[in-house]
């Protein structure tokens, strides 16, 4: 067993909130006092809250904004390739604190507004310290993440509007027919937006790299067409802009459920196009400093410009690169085709077919003529290579084109994506599998050597230091600081696993954490639960294949139980299921309606007590992520084996100390294998399990008349018990459940009831439950975003990642 750090030791430790050092507080206090009194308080006398804290996130931004002119200037000289990461929509989470920690400023950011602020309004400052919106957070710098920046978004989610610099704008171009001057086609647009970039900086962990997450801002060309108005045209003279920002007004959101809307479509084209342009301005311009071109050949350009196509949402860069260079650079097909296909790699990230984008063609020939066009050439010379490759195979040519007949012909976006690319992945290796043996089988008989897989992972700063900063010191305290940024170096945690100071710490922190939430959710929705209960969470968009479904069976079981035998011992829970809906999901809200009828009953039964308890957590977010994810102790990761991509939420879970209950699917499956399937709670059919139910026919109707407990919770949701009001409120989700469930909900209740029986006994002995849970943090190294991003430039990108901490400004 490795040696614990002694006291003197941990005295010595920086801690991983950063370096309190009296030299680093002084100038923080001087920073924070000349923001406070010149810049905001003016001529009042007294500090307000809301002064404390925009002082301080001046004086954060005063240390962000060096690093990241540094950042840019480094990388103008140094020339190398640069990552352009395109993705329609992220969900933003706050991040000064975020800040504070990469930059290694917060415990001397805390010990400077203490001292200000004498005790109590440094205490008020301190509970203002998260805002700002954040991207993707790359460990090391050159990369750009691209998206849009939006007004209102309608999951609810918090999307922000400042914090951000304004650089300018350029035109995107819709619409029109298609005209030809000799070798040259262009588009003749109908409606000219003006796309303007506001950057966000994204600093890296403690290495003066600070990358960036550019969001594009829609505006008209003409804010107001004074033609139109000074002949009476009051509506028009403002029409042509209100069109214009609608683009980026509203997030249109798709999720797990294509709908083939004009206004996403809109979004789509308005995020490439800004992006595309910018990076060939980039290229022919790669010199600090200078606008003027220094490179006319495009030879190099994928040697220069890597573009992450995240989805399919950003699948026409492909054609849009090819327009560019075809058009516009004036290159050959061959030439073109080359560089795209070198330049561009995508990332799939569901097998669900009504997921995947395909775009009618009507809609694409009114809005992007040229772009159809040459999809279409695209399709004809992608078909003449699969025929000679496979002579005679009409149906492979059916199934392989870009192009689907139908009664609506449309453009499948995804096998463009593939076709475009050089490489394609997965996001966990369970899926990449699938999408080699299935969902795109011929792409990969045809090309081999495209397929890759690249697990997701997340970011140990904002999902174990920033949100659980009490765990994060305890296993500081025995490995020290370094696996922050190694999060390989967690596996030293395995020596502790019998350490009883550990477990007691370990234990200790969870319990707080729990306490803490407890308080929230009495504060925030005046439900009081007991902290002391097993703390079961499943948080993630609702959705059928999430079966959320299979979860309310769960907790209906157990109320039935309860009122059975009510003097029977039972192990309390407080079972938390919260997500958002797409707004068209109709299926999606039934089961949020559910959850919350469900509690309704349950938390009013005096009979059941303080033994279960339901809860729907309202406006799921990352803000709220990073107070039950701390919290829980149970995850639940049931989705049906070979539906779910990978997820994240589960990881996040694993490196907080919860322990998993799951299928094995997605990265459930890796975190199974690095932690030892003993050390989950793994139940249900596998992937050959499901596809032999397939082969056989799934009859829900045969679990039904199977299992008395099951029967008993159908019959009760089609009975009304849960929604006497409404008796048959709840007949769509019966008549799903028992006719038309794709994911086979039935099929795995019996095992999850009794894996949730597993669960109980485990909770019950504290000691075994904690050891457990440290061989669960201790193999969640694999989980870093730093190793995916790593893995991604290595071998999908072409470079090296580096560490090198740059010079830091003066």
């Amino acid at each position: 067993m490795s040696r614990p750090l002694s006291d003197e030791d941990r005295r010595r430790q920086i801690s991983v909130r950063g370096l309190a050092g009296a030299e680093n507080v002084a100038e923080l206090k001087r920073n924070f006092n000349r923001h406070l009194h010149f810049t905001l308080v003016k001529d009042r006398n007294v500090a307000t809250p809301r002064d404390y804290y925009f002082a301080l996130a001046h004086t954060v931004r005063d240390h962000l904004v060096g690093r990241w002119l540094r950042t840019q200037q480094y990388y103008y000289e140094k020339d190398p390739k640069r990552i352009y990461y395109l993705s329609l929509e992220f969900y933003m989470g706050r991040t000064l604190t975020n800040t504070m920690v990469n930059l290694a400023l917060q415990s001397g950011c805390d010990e400077a507004l203490y001292q200000v602020g004498e005790g109590g309004r440094g205490t008020e400052g301190r509970g203002g310290l998260e805002t700002l919106g954040r991207g993707s957070s790359l460990p090391w710098g050159g990369c750009r993440v691209t998206s849009m920046r939006v007004r209102v978004c309608v999951w609810g989610a918090v999307c922000i509007l400042g914090g951000c610099v304004c650089l300018g704008g350029l035109c995107v171009c819709l619409g029109g027919c298609v005209c030809f001057g000799g070798a040259l086609a262009r588009s003749c647009t109908t409606q000219v937006v003006l796309a303007v970039p506001y950057d966000t900086p994204v600093p890296g962990y403690r290495n003066n790299t600070v990358n960036t997450l550019r969001l594009w801002s829609a505006r008209a060309p003409n804010d107001f067409n004074l033609k139109d108005f000074n002949v009476g045209g009051y509506v028009q003279a403002v029409l042509d802009r209100n069109l214009a920002e609608n683009i980026s007004r509203v997030l249109y959101p798709n999720d797990n459920f294509f709908e083939g809307k004009e206004l996403r479509l809109k979004q789509e084209y308005f995020v490439v196009a800004a992006t595309l342009h910018d990076i060939i301005r980039r290229f022919k311009s790669a010199k600090f400093g200078s606008r003027d071109p220094v490179r006319t050949s495009f030879d190099t350009f994928p040697d220069k410009v890597a573009i992450q196509l995240n989805d399919t949402h950003p699948s026409l860069a492909i054609p849009e690169l090819m327009r560019i260079l075809l058009d516009e650079e004036r290159l050959g097909w061959d030439e073109a085709w080359n560089i795209t296909v070198r330049t561009c790699a995508y990332t799939n990230h569901t097998v669900l077919p009504e997921a995947l984008e395909r775009w009618p063609i009507h809609l694409l020939e009114s809005l992007l003529p040229r772009h159809l066009q040459l999809i279409y050439e695209i399709n004809q010379r992608f078909l003449d290579r699969v025929y000679a490759m496979f002579p005679g195979d009409h149906e492979r040519l059916r199934r392989m084109s870009l192009v689907e007949e139908g009664a609506v012909k449309r453009i499948n976006m995804a096998h463009l994506c593939i076709v475009g690319s050089h490489a394609v992945n997965g996001v966990a290796a369970i899926h990449s599998q699938i999408l080699k043996d299935s969902v795109f089988k011929d792409f990969y008989d045809l090309d081999p050597q495209k397929f890759q897989n690249k697990t997701n992972g997340i970011t140990p700063r904002r999902w174990l230091v920033m949100c659980n900063p009490g765990l994060a010191e305890v296993i500081a305290q025995r490995i020290g600081e370094d696996f922050v940024s190694d999060l390989d170096q967690l596996r030293r945690l395995r020596d502790f696993v019998d350490d009883e100071s550990f477990i007691r710490d370990v234990a200790k922190v969870k319990q707080e954490n729990k306490v803490k939430f407890a308080a929230y959710l009495e504060k925030m929705s005046g439900v009081r639960v007991n902290p002391a209960s097993l703390f079961d969470v499943q948080v993630k968009r609702i959705h059928e294949y999430k079966r959320q479904l299979l979860n309310c069976l769960h907790i209906i079981t157990l109320y039935n139980r309860i009122k059975k035998d009510p003097g029977k011992s039972f192990v309390p829970r407080t079972i938390m299921i919260g997500g958002k809906a797409a707004p068209g999901y109709h299926m999606a809200k039934m089961i949020i309606r559910l959850v919350t009828a469900i509690g309704d009953v349950v938390n009013k039964d005096p009979a059941v007590g303080d033994r279960l308890r339901v809860l729907f957590l309202e406006n799921y977010r990352v803000s709220l992520a990073e107070k039950v994810i701390p919290a829980a102790d149970l995850s639940e990761q049931i989705s049906t084996a070979g539906t779910e991509a990978s997820g994240t939420g589960n990881m996040k879970f694993m490196l907080n100390g919860a322990l998993t209950i799951g299928t094995m699917d997605g990265a459930n499956v890796e975190m199974a294998e690095e932690a030892g399937e003993e050390n989950l709670f793994i139940f249900g059919m596998r992937v050959p399990d499901v596809e032999a139910l397939d082969r056989q026919g799934y009859r829900a109707q045969e679990f039904y008349d199977r299992l008395p407990e099951l029967r008993q919770a159908v019959d009760q949701l089609s009975s009304g018990f849960f929604s006497p009001r409404q008796p048959d409120l709840f007949r769509d989700i019966v008549n799903m459940l028992m006719n038309h469930d794709r994911f086979k909900v039935f099929a795995d209740y019996e095992a999850y009831v009794k894996c949730q029986e597993k669960v109980s006994a485990l909770y019950k002995n504290p000691r075994e439950w904690t050891r457990t849970v440290i061989r669960n943090i201790a193999a969640a190294g694999k989980f870093s975003s730093d190793r995916t991003i790593a893995q991604y430039a290595r071998e999908i990108w072409g470079c090296e990642p580096s560490r090198q901490r740059i010079p830091a400004p003066d």
